[in-house]
């Protein structure tokens, strides 16, 4: 096995792959040129393209040559896969505004030097093609029954949900995609989420038919928490990687509020921690793993926005919540109140929130947090977290002006 699949499998990144002695072989023979798509469809990318970019990442770190291809013509068209509904028609202008916006994302996790990587946009050979001689001469080697049996357009079809003559178009555009950067860079590898595997297969196959040239598709899993919900969702939204869009305090907080279920395996998708080290920690439980999140939030952050951040982000986060044995005035001086015993699973934000007035009911609260009015420790409420006995004292805040904190009678 290749360097670069023994660490891509012990981290938890491989789920699929068309051939992987094939692709194994080729690893170790040669610089593999890879790619991975992103289609532009907002201003920054988030937390849920992260395992493509560290993917990419990887690659790279093991002397092989990564692609990140920004989907300018595809943004267009919208990937059904995992879509229950089309994509808003997009103007070129915002389109343009968007791919502007997350560049310099690939920029701080790539090493672009020397050719080192190579950032492409498939518009560049997308637009130019006429439709109709395109449908003839690539368009002839997909069958509408194999198309049809694939997860993106079966899903859509058996929950009776539309899907458009255009998206169907977007994995005959995809894999000519692979085709195309084959033939301009000598791309042999596509990188993508499980949900993306027909998508691959298309393209692997449409290199194989039109240049009789053997190319691979690896996958990874889809990530999802401990408590089986999309990583990087919360109840706000998504989790930007651009700092106009999400504060480096709290995206340093979102990871350092990961569930204590997901802290080593994040550590091993979304940091370049050296695995002797991560496995440290996988022991680590109790009180204790909140050192270890910082750690996580640390590691995160560094790659997404630098380093220079972390000792405000620390300064911060000393004043407000790490008290010791005598609380800071900014926390003490907040209402507080007192929580006899807290559940082994812990207890949900909703009724934290309650106990605390700051929200009469949960329904409350839930209707506060859609609106984005709630806030665990200055960083945006999530759902999905439970808090155990180890992460208290907490503060609550609802809107500007309302905060509390809550503790537990020891």
């Amino acid at each position: 096995m290749s360097d670069f699949l023994h660490e891509a499998k012990a981290r938890g990144f491989v789920h699929q792959c068309t051939d992987e002695e094939g692709l194994a072989k080729a690893l170790k023979e040669t610089q593999v040129v890879g790619y991975c798509g992103f289609d532009a469809t907002s201003t920054s990318l988030q937390v849920g393209n992260l395992v493509a970019i560290m993917y990419l990442r990887l690659l790279q770190k093991h002397g092989h040559t990564p692609i990140a291809l920004i989907g300018g013509a595809t943004t267009k068209i919208g990937d059904p896969s995992g879509k229950d509904e089309s994509r808003p028609t997009m103007t070129n202008e915002r389109l343009q505004e968007n791919i502007i916006g997350i560049r310099p994302t690939f920029e701080r996790f790539l090493d672009f030097n020397l050719g080192k990587a190579i950032l492409v946009n498939n518009d560049d050979w997308l637009a130019p093609l006429h439709y109709l001689p395109f449908l003839q001469d690539i368009g002839r080697h997909f069958s509408i029954n194999r198309m049809l049996s694939f997860d993106s357009v079966k899903l859509r079809l058996e929950r009776e949900q539309t899907l458009s003559f255009l998206e169907f178009n977007y994995m005959i555009f995809q894999a000519y995609d692979f085709l195309e950067l084959h033939k301009r860079y000598g791309c042999v590898l596509q990188l993508g989420g499980s949900d993306q595997w027909g998508n691959i297969v298309n393209g692997v196959e449409l290199v194989r038919k039109i240049l009789g040239k053997t190319v691979y598709g690896l996958t990874a899993p889809l990530i999802t928490t401990s408590s089986g919900a999309k990583m990087g969702k919360t109840a706000q939204g998504a989790v930007w990687l651009n700092q106009d869009r999400l504060s480096p305090y709290d995206y340093w907080q979102y990871w350092r509020n990961t569930h204590d279920l997901d802290v080593v395996r994040y550590m091993k998708l979304f940091t370049d921690m050296p695995l002797s080290e991560i496995a440290r920690f996988e022991s680590v439980q109790g009180s204790e793993l909140n050192e270890v999140k910082k750690i996580l939030a640390d590691e995160a952050l560094k790659l997404a926005h630098g380093p220079q951040h972390l000792a405000d982000i620390h300064d911060t986060v000393k004043s407000l919540f790490e008290t010791g044995s005598s609380m800071t005035a900014s926390l003490a001086s907040l209402p507080e109140f007192i929580l006899e015993d807290i559940p082994a699973q812990g207890i949900s934000v909703f009724d934290l929130f309650v106990i605390a007035k700051l929200a009469a009911s949960k329904g409350e609260a839930r209707r506060l947090m859609a609106g984005g009015g709630l806030r665990v420790n200055d960083a945006p409420a999530d759902a999905e977290i439970f808090y155990t006995k180890d992460q208290f004292p907490i503060k609550l805040s609802a809107g500007k002006k309302r905060h509390a904190r809550v503790i537990v009678n020891t």
